[in-house]
């Protein structure tokens, strides 16, 4: 057994090797021990954006335990505050129990939480510019909009209007996106116009989403090809990016909505987006209870399954098309995110670059199998270890060691 080390850009990332052949670098992942625990693979962001008291900063307050501060008035969290979350898996409970590791790592997500916007952010109103500059780097969006009244809570506009807040915050969006359009529709005519087939093309993907923007549609509802895509990749375009609408609801809706959530979910119907319904003043009770025991009571007397927070993170996963794997093992079991449809390299590239650029193979154990037979040897001797090259799609909840050479 060989101890080696390397640097990646978070942090200092030990594992241990197996073989049988040095001389050939022929190396076996058995053990990865990153040292810093919130090491986040796939750097997966989402940002909570939103018009001001329509109780983001309270939702990202319930959902993180960072305390943002959270006022009665606009523009209260200046500064975007950052949270890592935890993504409960029952699947990380059952390999516990099976291996018996020093520690279990779920995967995470990252939730930034970005300042208020009001009409006029894309000329920089308000917070306006820098909450533009924020939610571009975000990999999606979620979206809180009011669906509850309350008089002692000021709205922007002095009346609930959940489609109207929400096309407020998407004009700012998409006139923002209409200037990085006509900035490189710009550029790329004059090569399109010296003949250049390839801009010529990207021209009339560019013109496309110009026509789209200037409807007052988002760039998200456009269907084009790959080609039409990576014309406007780089980018980077704000209404382009997945969406989640948190319906944000008083107590009395939580379970049936009502009518501000049907108004909303009919608006956005058309738009390949997810609809969550939470009382982001529940989740803050929720936050609030220090042991699992008592939030699960506390969810039972509200008649409820499961968490707001729960019910947002399977949304994410699902807009975003992910899928976790898992790596078990005496030091360690761990949860990995990756997209769906990624092959076994791609996979093994979360861990660490290495791992994609000089991959061999995997080994495979499904989790049912892992069940039943109790351990890795018992599901190797029973022909349950699959033995997969570089084009094995991985799939949602498999257990993977990879063999690459370095």
């Amino acid at each position: 057994m060989f101890e080696s080390s390397v640097k990646t850009r978070c942090s200092k990332v030990n594992y241990k090797y197996h073989t049988t052949d040095p001389a050939r670098g022929l190396w076996t992942f058995f053990i990865f021990a990153p040292l810093i625990q919130n090491f986040l693979p796939m750097g997966l962001k989402c940002g909570i954006v939103g018009l001001p008291n329509v109780g983001k900063s309270t939702l990202f307050n319930a959902i993180s335990n960072n305390k943002a501060e959270a006022a009665n008035f606009p523009f209260c969290t200046i500064e975007p505050n950052v949270g890592i979350i935890s993504v409960p898996d029952h699947r990380l409970k059952i390999l516990e129990a099976l291996v018996n590791p020093q520690r279990v790592l779920p995967t995470t997500i990252e939730f930034v939480d970005i300042a208020g916007l009001v009409k006029g952010a894309s000329k920089g109103e308000g917070l306006g510019n820098q909450f533009l500059a924020n939610i571009r780097e975000v990999d999606a969006i979620v979206h809180v909009v009011r669906c509850f009244e309350n008089e002692n809570i000021v709205h922007v506009d002095g009346k609930v209007d959940p489609v109207s807040d929400k096309e407020i915050i998407d004009t700012e969006l998409q006139l923002k996106d209409l200037e990085s359009v006509e900035k490189k529709i710009s550029r790329v005519e004059r090569s399109a116009k010296s003949g250049d087939a390839k801009m010529k093309k990207e021209l009339v993907a560019l013109q496309l989403f110009k026509e789209v923007l200037l409807s007052g549609k988002n760039a998200r509802t456009v269907v084009v090809d790959e080609d039409g895509r990576n014309a406007v990749a780089d980018l980077q375009l704000l209404t382009g990016k997945p969406v989640i609408y948190v319906a944000n609801v008083d107590e009395g809706s939580l379970h049936t909505g009502n009518k501000h959530v049907e108004a909303l979910k009919a608006h956005v119907k058309d738009e390949n987006a997810e609809v969550v319904i939470i009382s982001a003043a529940i989740e803050a009770q929720i936050a609030e209870l220090e042991s699992e025991e008592d939030r699960q009571v506390f969810l039972e007397e509200y008649g409820l399954k499961e968490s707001g927070l729960n019910k947002l993170l399977r949304a994410s996963y699902h807009l975003l098309d992910l899928i976790t794997y898992f790596t078990a093992g005496e030091k360690e079991v761990r949860a990995w995110t990756i997209k769906r449809g990624w092959r076994a390299p791609q996979a093994a590239g979360v861990i660490h670059t290495d791992f994609e650029k000089g991959f061999i193979r995997a080994e495979v154990i499904k989790l049912s199998d892992y069940q039943q037979y109790k351990t890795e040897q018992a599901c190797k001797e029973a022909g349950k270890m699959g033995v997969e090259g570089k084009e094995y799609v991985v799939s949602d909840g498999d257990i993977m060691h990879f063999r690459f050479n370095v």
